[in-house]
């Protein structure tokens, strides 16, 4: 029998079984062949199977093959942890995360497959097109329902450290993928970024920006002095759908671990620009956030100024090379959310 985890304030999380291999995790399934999906930034492997008529999905993923996994010395599969622990579970009228059993896979078991359900007909459709207004709002509403559920919740089980949520694209991280002969378009392209970054940024940004690029740790300190909670860490269109009962299906769970829910809110603007919906700002979303918080019973007003400005400018340490290689006025609209986060250092 399985026993039961104390995880937030008094929220009881069950773990769940990982099965033994892929084969008895698969057991009498018909396996249907390699899958590609719309979405093909994607460095994980796909493979469509069938049981007891129901379409299903394994997803395969392992550091040798995913740049994210490596840049953060994920050699314990996080993915395969947050389900072995019970935290996929931690808020079941929230989230759907369509995930129905894991095994370990790749070489060293360093990596996990994960038995999904086919969640293709609810993702949110792949492209650049906004979003409608009523799904915008349910998956900010997600984000404050997963968040307010683990409200003060501490990693004392080995997640993602909370400074390294600020230093995937480091100069060291990205050294050693050029090393490896750039296996990934991700890391080579965040390097091109970094040049154009260097060219476009400020003067009276540059010096603090490179800084926090090289050592993200006054960052991740300042932000310690407010909230935490559970994060997912991966709030991009992407992994985003909207299940038939009602749910947000939220899918992808490589980074986990504690931290501010205005990472979430970070996370969310810079990588879904272009999706917000008619109408709506990246002010607009991030008063959105703070009013699905505030239904939720969680007290904004002491610190949400603090955490946001500073995650604003969290998102441009992880960030900047991706706003480099765009327009303007995106960057620099960035460059004013980082000077004012850089009040708080």
């Amino acid at each position: 029998m399985s026993s039961v985890v104390e995880s937030g304030p008094g929220l009881p999380l069950r773990p769940r079984p990982v099965a033994a291999s892929v084969d008895e995790m698969l057991a009498g399934a018909r396996r249907l062949g390699a899958h590609r999906p719309a979405d093909a930034r994607s460095s994980a492997g796909f493979e469509r199977v069938e049981r007891d008529g129901q379409r299903l999905m394994v997803k395969y993923v392992h550091p040798d093959h995913d740049f994210t996994m490596r840049v953060s010395g994920d050699v314990g599969c996080r993915p395969r942890r947050v389900w072995s622990l019970g935290l996929m579970d931690c808020a079941p009228d929230v989230i759907d995360h369509a995930t129905l059993a894991a095994a370990p896979w790749g070489r060293n078991g360093w990596g996990v497959a994960l038995l999904m359900r086919d969640v293709t007909d609810e993702l949110v459709p792949v492209g650049d097109q906004p979003v409608d207004e009523g799904t915008h709002l349910r998956l900010l509403d997600a984000i404050a329902g997963l968040s307010a559920r683990m409200w003060g919740w501490v990693d004392d089980v080995d997640l993602l450290p909370h400074r390294f949520r600020w230093a995937w694209f480091g100069d060291g991280q990205l050294a050693n993928e050029e090393r490896l002969g750039w296996p990934e378009d991700v890391p080579r392209i965040a390097a091109e970024g970094w040049a154009a970054f260097r060219g476009r940024v400020p003067a009276d940004l540059a010096e603090v920006m490179w800084e926090l690029h090289h050592d993200p740790e006054p960052l991740s300190a300042a932000l310690r002095g407010t909230p935490r909670t559970f994060l997912h860490g991966d709030w991009k269109m992407g992994n985003l759908g909207l299940a038939r009962d009602g749910r947000v299906v939220l899918l992808d769970w490589a980074y986990p671990g504690e931290g501010p829910v205005a990472h979430e809110l970070a996370w969310y603007l810079a990588l879904n620009r272009s999706r917000l919906p008619v109408g709506h700002t990246k002010e607009s979303t991030i008063e959105d956030l703070r009013k699905a918080l505030e239904r939720r019973g969680i007290d904004t007003a002491p610190w949400w100024t603090r955490q946001v400005e500073l995650c604003l400018l969290g998102a441009l340490v992880q960030f900047g090379w991706e706003k480099a290689l765009g327009d303007q006025i995106e960057l620099d609209w960035w460059f004013d959310a980082a000077r004012r986060g850089l009040r708080w250092l």
